[in-house]
């Protein structure tokens, strides 16, 4: 099947279930010849319907759970996304979802596919997204006691407001030629240090050296003067060296 036909199958499936939930649409994914995937938008109160449609062997036969994640889409919500392959008849298909910000909540696909689990628990920890009936949602790879979602884009990354980032090397510059000390940045995810944290306001801003006039249009900068045929550049002039104070054998001998 095509990607095109794999997508318009599953909606024709969602179509027959529940239509007063939301209807679904179809898609393609822009991956290039060979790497195309269906993409199916589903609401979010048919995520599990449109998983369980997925996997059906009559249907589309997706049987094998590839990977689950979510987009962080800002006012619009997270975009929730799972990618299934049916290892027999080759070819995919990804689920999508938006769920809202204020209660990012979606059903849990573990009893559908077990594999699910650790890629929905991964996702909650990150993206804050509540999974219902996940038999053991609970943080996966953060330290406890952590606070926050990393991989939500309001998260400031502390650790780059503490310690500065010294950016990107310039094209054609390596450690030996480089210069030895760079402009100070900030890093993508981190904010002002006079608009967040314990600095905020304290810190005045930098001030910027004044750049050299240009040259108006034509001008070329001068010349140093040429010197005349058989003239020869002034040496500098070597300094004087002091003579070395004698040395008193007396005393030398008198230490022996």
């Amino acid at each position: 099947m095509t990607p095109e036909e794999v997508g318009e199958r599953l909606v024709a499936l969602l179509a027959d279930e529940n239509a007063e939930a939301g209807a679904a649409t179809a898609g393609v994914s822009g991956g290039g010849a060979g790497h195309e995937r269906a993409v199916v938008d589903v609401p979010v109160a048919r995520w599990w319907a449109a998983i369980e449609a997925a996997r059906d062997p009559g249907a589309l036969g997706c049987d094998f759970f590839d990977w689950l994640s979510a987009v962080d889409e800002l006012e619009d919500g997270f975009s929730v996304v799972a990618h299934l392959w049916s290892s027999r008849r080759r070819h995919g298909v990804l689920v999508r979802t938006r769920v809202p910000r204020e209660d990012p909540t979606v059903e849990s696909v573990v009893d559908l596919f077990p594999g699910a689990a650790w890629h929905e628990r991964e996702t909650y920890e990150m993206f804050g997204i509540t999974f219902a009936r996940h038999p053991d949602l609970r943080p996966l790879l953060l330290p406890p006691g952590f606070e926050g979602n990393p991989l939500r884009k309001e998260f400031v990354l502390a650790s780059r407001v503490a310690k500065a980032w010294p950016g990107a090397k310039e094209p054609g510059e390596s450690e030996a030629g480089g210069p030895a000390k760079r402009a100070p940045m900030r890093p993508p995810g981190v904010p002002d240090p006079n608009e967040w944290g314990p600095l905020k306001g304290a810190i005045p801003p930098p001030e910027r050296p004044e750049r050299p006039a240009r040259r108006a249009p034509g001008e070329r900068p001068e010349r140093p003067a040429r010197r005349a045929p058989g003239e020869r550049p002034e040496r500098p002039e070597r300094p004087v060296r002091q003579p070395r104070p004698p040395q008193d054998d007396t005393a030398a001998g008198e230490g022996e």
